[in-house]
């Protein structure tokens, strides 16, 4: 296989078309045109689709664009194991982070490590899907989920609990509830996914079935809810994570409800990475860093002080 072609052809898909590829490989339009037909030929398979504004790739073209940036990834980390023999940990480390433990736990970490590695450059890129992963824009990211893909490496983490918590004033005017079925009677805050198991997700025990818990405000952003649960504006179901300085600072007071009440609202923690895909002392590094620290462990915000 002609490796030179199978590199255009990433350039092309990640380009989204012909006109952009050839700009950024200064070549000509015609001559990207015409080594990407000769590629086709070669393999005798159409590798894209081309419409009057953008290529899409067919099934087989994906595949090998797959293989494609496989391959540039693990030359560039040759390159960069070359580069670094005898002077220690160096090279640019690539990481995916979810947005809200990104920032609350992770971002301390991160500097840490880079004080203690001057000569590692980190881009670390806060989100939470993993189409950069498996693009292979990143080398590994980490992230909160309840299954990890089947496609990718996963390393568990720990696990991501759930509190109820609201600020002081609001505990005084509605009193303290002390159980799911007295929760329903009251202003509930949550994320988008914790309103879906809430909806979804009957609680059982020995005696009661509560069903169907409707939050009054949803959103996909945390600091946006948390604030809203510091405004006295109902009851927050949180992820310890994210309400365990405003708990310890005294603006939020955290609910005693019944053992083990919200572990249906659990889910995990994972570190991901693409299989059988190089990883540079760099990369390694900031592996082991963030899988000690997690293992180091953290306070549990369940249990009110």
């Amino acid at each position: 296989m002609d490796v030179q072609a199978l590199g255009l052809l990433v350039d092309i898909i990640e380009a989204g078309n012909l006109s952009r590829a050839a700009a950024a490989l200064g070549m000509s339009r015609a001559n990207v045109s015409q080594r990407i037909n000769r590629f086709e030929r070669q393999l005798g398979v159409q590798l894209l689709r081309r419409t009057t504004r953008e290529l899409v790739p067919t099934e087989i073209g994906l595949k090998l664009y797959e293989h494609g940036l496989a391959m540039r990834h693990e030359v560039m980390a040759a390159d960069e194991v070359v580069n670094d023999l005898g002077k220690g940990l160096q090279g640019t480390v690539r990481l995916g982070v979810p947005i809200g433990y990104g920032q609350l736990r992770m971002s301390a970490w991160l500097t840490e490590f880079m004080r203690t590695h001057p000569d590692i450059a980190l881009h670390a890129i806060f989100n939470n899907d993993l189409e950069d992963l498996v693009k292979g824009s990143i080398d590994f990211a980490v992230r909160v989920m309840a299954e990890p893909p089947a496609q990718l490496v996963a390393r568990r983490l720990g696990t991501v609990r759930y509190v109820a918590c609201a600020a002081p004033a609001f505990l005084e005017r509605h009193g303290r509830p002390q159980d799911l079925e007295a929760l329903r009677a009251l202003p509930l805050i949550a994320s988008s996914q914790t309103s879906e198991r809430l909806r979804t997700t009957w609680v059982q025990g020995t005696s009661r079935r509560v069903a169907r818990i409707r939050p009054r405000l949803i959103s996909a952003n945390f600091h946006f809810l948390l604030d809203a649960i510091s405004q006295g504006l109902g009851v927050g179901l949180m992820p310890d994570y994210m309400v365990e300085t405003a708990v310890a600072r005294g603006g939020l007071q955290l609910l005693a409800l019944e053992p083990d009440a919200l572990d249906f609202l659990s889910t995990q923690k994972f570190l991901l990475h693409v299989p059988d895909r190089y990883q540079t002392p760099a990369v390694r590094a900031l592996i082991d860093f963030i899988i000690a620290r997690e293992e180091a462990g953290v306070p549990d915000a369940r249990a009110p002080a």
